[in-house]
């Protein structure tokens, strides 16, 4: 159940230590955190391609199992969200790409939520895991989503800005066109 939200802290952990060593890559907390989201999804990216003679990351085949029935070609979402989550965390590695890699990831975890719920509904299981508990998987997921646009400096982007503004000014925020 902590391993996917370990594959992230450790990463973080680790390169912000690297960061106080020196390296100038990884000297603060955001650049630490993008790179160690990066880690946990070049993890979870692989597994989308994983056999399921692979023991030690979920495999394809369990990525399957978790998706909704409703959704059609289980096996090409399977495969589209692996290639989506490699990409995004090769977009969160390049300094240039990284804002909108966030933003992009933001939405994918967003998107990918319904399968997770389902997963735990149904109680899919992972390798032989028990799926990840809904009092669990919805705070990490959120954790995921913040890291994204924290991390890849998504909430300094003028869009997102405009975005978060209209959506303050729509629920009724008097303070939202000052912001």
């Amino acid at each position: 159940m902590f391993g996917t939200l370990m594959l992230v802290v450790g990463p973080w952990l680790g390169f912000r230590l690297l960061g106080v060593l020196g390296v100038g890559r990884f000297t603060t907390w955001r650049a630490g955190a993008a790179h160690g989201l990066a880690v946990m999804l070049a993890f979870t990216g692989a597994a989308h391609f994983a056999p399921a003679s692979v023991t030690v990351m979920p495999s394809h085949a369990d990525l399957v199992a978790m998706v909704p029935p409703l959704l059609p070609f289980p096996d090409l979402l399977v495969y589209a969200t692996g290639v989506l989550e490699l990409l995004g965390a090769l977009g969160l590695v390049v300094a240039s790409t990284r804002s909108a890699a966030g933003i992009c990831l933001a939405a994918l975890f967003v998107l990918m939520f319904p399968a997770n719920v389902y997963a735990a509904v149904e109680n899919v299981p992972f390798n032989g895991d028990p799926a990840t508990p809904l009092w669990f998987r919805i705070p990490e997921q959120i954790l995921f989503i913040g890291i994204a646009l924290w991390g890849a400096e998504a909430a300094d982007n003028p869009l997102v800005r405009r975005m978060l503004s209209a959506l303050r000014s729509s629920a009724g925020d008097p303070t939202a066109t000052r912001r």
